[in-house]
């Protein structure tokens, strides 16, 4: 099994693609890593996805990744009589601390930490930017607003608070409790939602104890400030445009994306693009051109992953959804001037002997018409860094870990083999020239690129670059 493309697609799951049947037609479409909603569904129902993807993954022969995505903080309103109240713009509306039923002057904001760090002018998001409140007076155990923009509310409708940094953990005991049960299912990638600082990933990274790989979720702009150190502090970012958009301005988020993109590219490190990338799809079979445009920007400027969240979960047409990501990615990577977008950004490199092999490797590759690069890797970090230089050829990761397998998955270019280690040089090439040619990534009497470590089988000895012929 090989896709003819780079750039990965994560498919979330959901109540139109469950079934071992709508999981394998999602794979065949194109999706390489299968995503568990922790905001929707049951631990049963995930579990039930979970016994299937790893099915499908022992029938295919090839690693399949699973992300779980915890559902982090949610800041909401309290009840209001009748479940509703109408705000009018212009008047005056309250937030206090009484657990009493709200109306159209007040409600409650049960959430006591907030007070303390909200300033006036400060704008308050509710119902997903469907109502804006502007702060006026900030009191102990009440806030002073005015309804900038009105309509009507219901009961604990979510609260966005654009203008502070909340001090708020990361993680939610339903979150410690989904990540418990993730971590026995054996999932691949944990992502954190609304990280606001790097030390918020800490606690999750403690709990995990290298279970598997941490994902950070930037849809908060406090998360901007700080943006280095936490790409620096996960193992993958993932621009969440949903939350996003909705606490900036829409003009700014496509400008903070591509900051973002670079940020982790020049880094190293994973990135995933999420949030309406088809949309349109939920509803019928062929996305906007304006959606397919947005997919294609995603692919030029070199991101890892793109991911399908509503339109694989429980849109009409998921399957469609994935085939139209597809076709999009394999397009977009076929236009000569790909090559020279996604080079116009320069990876940063370490005085490291991999990020060396890896320069070596693109020069290698100006020369010889490379088909591969086959990578021996224990724990992926070596394949990692080959990948983020965007070779022109594609990675082949051997590693004897069906973990850090699946984890590559993810990784843009990278396609993961799980077999065993080398034993010599001589074994080195030749299951390295196996590789490529069962794999359909070389034909007879083509150049490869086989990277190692000597002694074999020890994390972190990448030392070796050798030039072979299949």
């Amino acid at each position: 099994m090989r896709r003819n493309r780079n750039t990965k697609i994560i498919a979330t799951l959901g109540p139109a693609s469950s079934t071992p049947e709508r999981i394998r037609a999602l794979f065949d479409s194109g999706a390489d890593v299968f995503r568990l909603n922790g905001s929707h569904g049951t631990h049963e129902d995930h579990a039930g996805r979970i016994a299937a993807i790893r099915a499908l993954e022992k029938e295919v022969g090839h690693p399949l990744a699973i992300l779980f995505d915890l559902q982090g903080p949610k800041i909401r309103l309290g009840t209001f009589n009748g479940g509703e109240a109408v705000l009018v713009r212009g008047q005056g509306f309250v937030l206090d601390r009484d657990t009493a039923a709200g109306d159209a002057h007040r409600v409650c904001l049960p959430h006591p930490e907030i007070f303390a760090v909200i300033q006036p002018g400060h704008s308050l998001l509710i119902d997903d930017g469907k109502l804006r409140l502007r702060v006026l007076e900030v009191h102990a155990d009440r806030l002073m607003t005015e309804v900038e923009i009105g309509g009507p509310v219901r009961d604990r409708k979510g609260v966005n608070i654009p203008d502070a940094t909340l001090p708020i953990s990361a993680m939610t005991e339903k979150d410690r409790n989904d990540l418990a049960f993730a971590l026995r299912q054996g999932v691949d990638w944990v992502a954190l939602s609304f990280v606001q600082r790097p030390e918020d990933l800490e606690e999750l990274r403690g709990l995990v104890a290298g279970r598997a790989a941490l994902m950070a979720k930037l849809e908060k702009p406090a998360a901007l400030q700080r943006l280095d150190a936490i790409v620096a502090a996960a193992d993958a970012i993932m621009v969440a445009r949903g939350d996003l958009g909705v606490e900036l301005p829409a003009e700014d988020v496509p400008v903070l994306q591509r900051q973002i993109v670079r940020t982790c590219r020049a880094q190293g490190k994973p990135v995933v693009v999420a949030t309406q990338m088809l949309e349109s799809m939920h509803e019928t079979p062929t996305p906007t051109r304006a959606e397919a445009s947005d997919v294609a920007t995603a692919v030029y400027e070199g991101v890892d992953a793109i991911m399908l969240s509503g339109e694989s979960a429980f849109g009409k047409y998921p399957v469609e959804a994935v085939t139209m990501m597809d076709r999009i990615i394999t397009r977009v990577e076929q236009d000569p001037l790909h090559r020279q977008t996604l080079m116009a950004i320069h990876a940063s490199t370490e005085r490291t002997v991999v990020d060396a092999i890896s320069a070596a490797i693109l020069a290698a590759a100006s020369t010889l018409p490379l088909a591969a690069t086959v990578a021996y890797t224990t724990s992926g970090k070596s394949c990692i860094r080959i990948a983020h230089e965007r070779p022109p050829a594609p990675v082949l990761g051997l590693t004897p870990s069906s973990d850090t397998g699946r984890r590559l998955a993810l990784v843009w270019g990278v396609h993961p083999v799980v077999t065993d280690d080398a034993s010599s040089v001589e074994d080195m090439v030749g299951k390295a020239v196996a590789a490529a040619v069962r794999h359909g990534y070389a034909n007879d009497h083509q150049p490869i690129a086989v990277v190692a470590g000597v002694p074999f089988g020890q994390v972190g000895s990448t030392n070796t670059l050798h030039i072979t012929y299949t």
